[in-house]
């Protein structure tokens, strides 16, 4: 199916862009929507992203740039959402077209906000997509190092195992290995969970907490999202795999992540206003904190971690005793 499909990026960041690279291997050419027509104007005259991943070269010739998002949508089988969640509604919103019948892959490490849905849900049930036709990309794989060809491993979850096989071939290349997984809710829910642990770690290590209590941060961590998880989907899922506790180390630990950046600048005193004004790029976990906290007032599971940073994000809480609080709960 994915070979014979044409398939589109949405997004013109830099997770869009590493994924632009990886289906180029397997596909001779990939439509790619991008909302600033001068962003690809850009592209078109330098053969690279103007903004992100600038060392990656492409040939522009096997690209159909489009910033019409119905154009995309009309030209293509499989759409690859690639857009920051605190801007998917926005973008979605300007669709005249049914995207019903297309398969879509959620790239999306994120909830929409406001909305409170992880994004497979968001597309079934305000778009009317079925759940078989919804594929997502989970897994510790950081766009810096899929543009150095560095090995990584991405999972696609899908509730339909030949369609998840099927859009595996489509990301596999000789430095991304893939794996298939039924567990959409869970690899959903995990990856904007991870998102809010890294900022945690980031906000311990502004604090100069070392390495030793990084490592029950997250020990803890790991246990809270599978309580949460279990929670929201009772189906049998090994959250140490790869797609989970692998893709919650490498957003706590890596430099690139944007999340422990974010994190680790409220741990040293910005606020939060300032600490987005001088990032670059968005911090998913900011959106998901109040997102997960809000989705678990229904399921009253115990999450001290998630808790504390939403204190120390929405309630204004000094880093400092909100943390030092939490050291007491944690094991």
């Amino acid at each position: 199916m994915a070979e014979r499909s044409r398939v589109a990026i949405l997004g013109g960041g830099s997770w869009a862009t590493a994924i632009a690279k990886i289906v180029l291997h397997n596909t001779p050419t990939i439509n790619w929507y991008m909302r600033r027509q001068d962003q690809i104007d850009e592209f078109i005259r330098l053969s690279k992203n103007p903004s992100y991943l600038t060392a990656t070269k492409f040939d522009t010739t096997r690209i159909n740039f489009t910033s019409d998002i119905n154009q995309v949508v009309g030209e293509s089988d499989i759409l690859v959402l690639a857009i920051p969640s605190p801007f998917l509604k926005l973008h979605l919103k300007k669709l005249r077209r049914k995207i019903n019948k297309k398969t879509i892959i959620s790239a999306i490490k994120g909830m929409v906000p406001d909305e409170n849905m992880v994004v497979s849900d968001y597309l079934h049930y305000k778009y009317g997509v079925p759940l078989e036709n919804i594929g997502v990309l989970a897994g510790p794989c950081h766009a810096e190092e899929v543009a150095m060809e560095r090995l990584s491993y991405l999972t696609i979850g899908c509730c339909d195992r030949a369609k998840a096989r099927s859009l595996a071939q489509l990301f596999h290349t000789t430095y991304v290995n893939t794996t298939i997984n039924e567990d959409v809710y869970g690899l959903e829910y995990s990856s904007v969970m991870k998102n809010i642990y890294s900022i945690a770690a980031g906000i311990c290590h502004g604090l100069k907490y070392g390495d030793n209590f990084q490592a029950v941060l997250l020990s803890n961590a790991i246990q809270e999202m599978s309580r949460l998880t279990n929670a929201i989907s009772q189906i049998h899922r090994e959250i140490n795999d790869s797609a989970y506790l692998g893709d919650l180390l490498v957003t706590a630990y890596s430099k690139f992540s944007r999340n422990r950046l974010f994190g680790t600048m409220i741990g040293k005193g910005y606020s939060v206003k300032t600490a987005q004004l001088e990032m670059e790029m968005i911090a998913e976990g900011y959106y998901a904190t109040k997102c997960i906290h809000e989705v678990n007032e229904k399921f009253q599971v115990n999450i001290p971690i998630v808790d504390a940073v939403y204190n120390i994000l929405y309630n204004r809480c000094s880093p400092t005793l909100e943390i030092k609080q939490l050291t007491e709960k944690l094991s």
